[in-house]
């Protein structure tokens, strides 16, 4: 299979087929909801076993487990070591055989299936930016025909309409902060404010440098969409390239950090603060997967939206909100030195809602500890018996 000759064709043809080609196929599935689940898990065992034939011999045995799994994809998608074997055998490549994988995978009509794809983007996006970016950059077209792919598949989605928000009215009361009333003529005329996060997309056969920011980016953003779905280490991956494509580790990098006197009138130390965030010292030493590069909006903007979701998501784990939290510090510290308005804006207000959230979870800690020593009943002591000697 030739990675560059389909990239032209074959993820919108693709899509095309699997909508509209066989509609007598899929209109039993619809009505046998049996069948339409036995296909599902077919088509996931069949492509876990595919993939089990290209990895070592010594991840063939963890996979065939997943197949024979009522739901083989989410099984492989929440997979440590299925991530792990594939992360360590990629290569980017046009010859690549998991970079095949993937790309067979996502063209299928399966959604938990592609959702296994996505679940590398922030891993092959972070070596396709750090490679491209460097003085002796091999082929990647492995890469770039999978981020066409989620490209094309987006392009189709948005159907040519931009992606719009509407931007809330600070001139007119919030009806949750004040009481019900009729608005004036004049403001209930005044059309919403409406914010372009992504203008339409168009089609692309090719990576090219003046549009590697915008097809990198859509990808991101897919990724984004399905972000409640990603396992953690997926996550963790992408806030440590996040780290080192900031490239930034200046003194400014903690300027919005609570370093100040405590309660007792003692300065708090840098090595204390980063004991509270996870210990950040080890988030310096291997965080930063990637390399230096140039940001460009069309990627910081979703890359923000993940670190944020990574940074405030209630169901993450810790190690993954420190990862975020260090990630943001390193991008404002890159912000700042580049004098980049709106990213400034965006990594400043993620910090200080770190901090405001951190400072809420100790709080609660401290009142919780407090609540069970209150709690806890004192042992009663054994009264005190004198000898006296006769």
């Amino acid at each position: 299979m030739d990675l560059q000759r389909n990239n032209s064709s074959s993820p919108s043809s693709s899509s095309n087929s699997i909508n509209n080609s066989n509609p007598n196929k899929t209109t039993p599935s619809r009505d046998d909801p049996m069948q339409s689940w036995w296909e599902s898990v077919s088509k996931a065992r069949s492509r876990i076993h595919a993939l089990a034939a290209i990895l070592p011999s010594s991840s063939s045995h963890s996979l065939s487990t997943l197949a024979d799994s009522d739901r083989p994809a989410l099984s492989l998608l929440s997979s440590p070591a299925a991530y792990s074997a594939i992360s360590a055998s990629l290569s980017g490549s046009e010859s690549d055989p998991l970079c095949h994988w993937l790309y067979d995978t996502f063209l299928s009509s399966d959604p938990h299936l592609r959702l296994v794809v996505l679940s590398f983007v922030p891993l092959l996006s972070g070596l396709y930016l750090s490679r491209i970016h460097s003085e002796h950059s091999p082929s990647l077209a492995g890469f770039e025909a999978i981020l066409l792919a989620i490209y094309a598949y987006e392009t189709k989605i948005r159907a040519g309409k931009p992606l719009l928000v509407t931007i809330p009215d600070l001139s007119h009361p919030s009806i949750y902060h004040s009481p019900l009333r009729k608005p004036p003529p004049s403001a209930a005329a005044t059309p919403p404010s409406v914010g372009v996060i992504s203008p339409p997309l168009e089609p692309q056969s090719a990576v090219k440098s003046t549009k590697r920011g915008c097809i990198v980016g859509v990808a991101l953003h897919c990724y984004y969409s399905q972000i409640s779905h990603m396992p953690s280490w997926s996550k963790l991956e992408f806030c440590r390239f996040s780290a080192g494509w900031a490239g930034q580790d200046c003194p400014c990098r903690t300027e919005f950090d609570p370093v100040g006197n405590d309660v007792n009138g003692g300065e708090i130390e840098i090595e204390e603060l980063e004991i509270e965030m996870g210990n950040l010292q080890i988030l310096e030493a291997e965080a930063k997967k990637g390399d230096r590069i140039p940001l460009p909006w069309e990627i910081l903007q979703p890359a923000l939206r993940i670190l944020g979701h990574c940074l405030l998501g209630p169901l993450n784990s810790q190690d993954v909100k420190d990862a975020a939290s260090y990630a943001v510090r390193c991008l404002y510290a890159r912000a700042s030195h580049e004098l980049v308005p709106q990213a400034i804006l965006a990594t400043r207000s993620l910090i200080q809602l770190d901090n405001r959230a951190r400072d809420a979870a100790k709080a609660a800690a401290a009142v919780a500890t407090a609540t069970s020593n209150a709690s806890t009943p004192t042992k009663l002591k054994n009264p005190e018996i004198l000898l006296v000697s006769k």
